[in-house]
């Protein structure tokens, strides 16, 4: 029986990459518009340092992270996963490991101490897998939404 070829991983950083990602960013971030709502935010964000990185089966991305480095003082120089997600269909296959394991490199080859990210309280699933992962939750965030269009939504 063949094994089937692991996936590619690499950056997207083209516009055409970054479109063939929102599919799978959608399953993350269903508040997402449009494809042109996610290149305009991948735009911005990507002039502050973001970057998308995925795993690639037959030029579809079945996992992808979006990071930055970023500074404060309750941390100072970290690298901050802002997302990170696997297919529905390709879940307990590895690749959130695989994601994190490069993550966990890229912070150090920067010469970074910390790996940083928000889940939802909600997010049991995502819990343990942070907790195997060797993350431990150290914080809870709190905010209040500032328009009321945004009342109960969680972030």
């Amino acid at each position: 029986m063949a094994t089937a070829e692991p996936p590619e991983m690499r950056y997207a950083d083209e516009e055409a990459d970054v479109l063939r990602c929102f599919p799978l960013m959608r399953q993350l971030r269903p508040h997402l518009a449009s494809e042109k709502d996610f290149v305009d935010r991948w735009r911005r964000q990507r002039d502050t340092g973001y970057r998308l990185i995925a795993l690639w089966r037959d030029e579809v991305p079945v996992a992808l992270a979006g990071f930055r480095v970023q500074e404060n003082l309750v941390h100072g120089v970290h690298l901050y996963v802002d997302d990170l997600v696997t297919d529905e269909a390709a879940r307990s296959g590895g690749y959130g490991h695989v994601l994190m394991d490069r993550l966990k490199q890229e912070g150090r080859a920067l010469g970074l101490d910390r790996l940083i990210l928000d889940t939802p309280l909600t997010n049991a699933l995502g819990h343990r897998f942070y907790y195997r992962e060797g993350l431990l939750a150290r914080a809870l965030r709190f905010y209040v939404s500032l328009t009321p269009t945004e009342a109960g939504t969680a972030g």
